[in-house]
């Protein structure tokens, strides 16, 4: 499962919005910061976990070294958790941050569930798992965590600069995450009748049409550095992101030459999300 709700994400949102209102931390707000990340953590428990336990045929191919598919884990512990792990959730959430919070933090659950869960199971159609994946990513993570901070600051909700800027990026960040995320598992896929891209268009369009992508986001980047100083850090993010391009354009080179093996293949995927959480790393900062 590709859209994880991540601890690092939030915290990377967080920190945005108290840069940006230094003179407001104290230490309720660093408690309900603590809680937040916590309801992050649980919901990323539940979405990864449902979505193993409706893959263990899958996984068994694809990632046999998951704990439920390696029979580390009981079928029946991993139903425990995953409930337990929405109920904290939810719990934690409602009592923080109010009723239209908790209403977007419902709104990813329920999303994750249908991308998994039997009779909807949308990860079966490419477009479908596109958008769950861009819109929980994209939008619900990066809106929902920086709402709510303002919120807790005592300040209406107002788009800055960086923050449309880390939405936009990271919307189209999930497409390419979304349309990569099958090329380890083409294998299990074509197995267990799996319709992806990648067993469609072959692994090494899909993974071009990837790189391509990312390649665009981060030439955007640099334009929009470039042309508007008074918004962002020109100094940190035209290096960085042309850092970060030219470590991808070397992974897709090493990808290519050791022609798609599914080792390669691997390595070139976790590379991406490397990049994702590179860039929630610098984000505080532009």
């Amino acid at each position: 499962m590709s859209f994880i709700l991540s601890s690092s994400d939030g915290r990377a949102l967080v920190a945005r919005a108290l840069i940006e209102n230094p003179d407001l931390i104290n230490w309720w707000l660093t408690f309900r910061a603590f809680c937040g990340l916590v309801a992050l953590i649980c919901g990323n428990g539940y979405i990864v976990g449902i979505n193993q336990i409706y893959d263990i045929g899958i996984d068994k191919v694809n990632k046999p070294y998951l704990p439920i598919a390696a029979g580390d884990l009981s079928v029946q512990s991993a139903w425990f958790l995953v409930l337990f792990f929405a109920a904290a959730g939810l719990l934690i959430v409602s009592w923080n941050f109010g009723p239209f919070i908790t209403s977007l933090y419902c709104l990813g659950l329920f999303l994750g569930t249908i991308y998994s869960v039997p009779p909807f199971r949308l990860k079966r159609y490419p477009v479908a798992a596109f958008l769950i994946i861009a819109t929980v990513r994209g939008f619900l993570l990066n809106f929902g965590v920086y709402y709510a901070t303002r919120a807790a600051l005592g300040l209406t909700f107002q788009w800055s600069s960086p923050v449309a800027f880390i939405t936009a990026f990271v919307t189209l960040f999930a497409l390419v995450i979304a349309i990569t995320k099958d090329l380890p598992d083409v294998e299990g896929d074509r197995k267990f009748q799996i319709s992806t891209l990648a067993t469609k268009l072959g692994v090494r369009n899909i993974a071009f049409l990837g790189t391509g992508l990312l390649l665009a986001n981060y030439v955007a980047a640099i334009v929009a550095a470039i042309y508007m100083p008074q918004a962002f850090r020109r100094n940190i993010m035209v290096p960085t992101h042309a850092v970060f391009a030219l470590g991808l354009i070397f992974q897709a080179w090493v990808l290519e030459q050791a022609n798609y093996t599914k080792e390669a293949i691997s390595q070139f995927y976790r590379f991406i999300w490397n990049l994702f959480y590179a860039e929630y790393i610098i984000f505080p900062l532009i």
